[in-house]
């Protein structure tokens, strides 16, 4: 059984130096329940087989900034406006886009560039995922340029409802650490109970069908393909009125990719 610490600036170093090791997995805190975090295809390797995950879903990038996000992302004006209208209101957004060609060049050369990309060779990257979680991607990767992944802390399907101890014992038995923090991830959303709170994030995909960036709309209607939000999640409401902020024409797919 993995060794479980309270949240504090201990337990994130502590989750810094496992992730700079070979093979590292820990469980740690976001606003939406507990992910599974890794860094390289060892790693990868043990979060798949913990969680029995199928291979074939884009993989998810802890970005701790916008600039490491322009880095290694391929987006346009209008996304990069999308995503900032996110970082400075605090809210989770995930986005489905293309990596950049120095973006790829960043991946570790072992093997995990199979384990973080669809067929189409994108990702899901995402921002504003929690302070403990951003906290250690921001460590790794201002010190080290080193990228984070991750998953949800629970088995493919069933969610852990914000609680450590629902991560199930193979997750628990599988990982190198766990970082608790219940309080936290309760204080996200606490008007909702277990059964109401939302236990993942917006996702909206950037994409047509063969992984290439929408194009940009310019304030014109109905350009196709545009926009679509694949996965509802926390602030929902907020996401789809920034949504309409920035694009004439977007559309509402929920489960479309899954």
């Amino acid at each position: 059984m993995a060794e479980y610490q309270n949240w504090d600036k201990k337990s994130e170093s502590k989750a810094v130096d496992i992730l700079l090791k070979n093979g590292g997995t820990l469980v740690s805190p976001t606003k939406v329940g507990y992910i599974i975090m890794a860094s390289d295809f060892k790693g990868l390797e043990r979060k798949f087989e913990v969680k029995k995950r199928k291979k074939n879903k884009p993989g998810v990038v802890l970005c701790s900034s916008l600039e490491q996000l322009s880095l290694i992302s391929e987006m346009n004006q209008e996304i990069e406006n999308f995503y900032k209208s996110h970082w400075d209101r605090d809210i989770l957004i995930g986005c489905i886009l293309p990596w950049s060609e120095k973006g790829k060049t960043l991946i570790p050369k072992d093997g995990a560039r199979t384990l973080m990309m669809d067929t189409r060779d994108t990702s899901c990257f995402v921002i504003k995922f929690g302070k403990p979680s951003e906290n250690i991607a921001r460590i790794l990767w201002d010190r080290h340029k080193k990228l984070v992944f991750a998953s949800s802390a629970n088995p493919s399907g069933i969610g852990n409802k914000g609680q450590v101890n629902n991560i199930g014992q193979k997750i628990a038995e599988g990982v190198d650490f766990i970082i608790e923090a219940d309080d936290y991830v309760r204080s996200i959303q606490p008007r909702e109970s277990e059964d109401t709170r939302y236990e993942q994030g917006v996702m909206v995909s950037m994409v047509d069908e063969n992984g290439k960036l929408v194009p940009q709309q310019k304030s014109r209607r109905n350009i196709s393909p545009a926009p679509r939000l694949i996965r509802k999640g926390l602030d929902n409401d907020l996401v789809m009125s920034i949504l309409s902020q920035c694009f004439e024409s977007w559309d509402y797919r929920q489960g479309d990719y899954y």
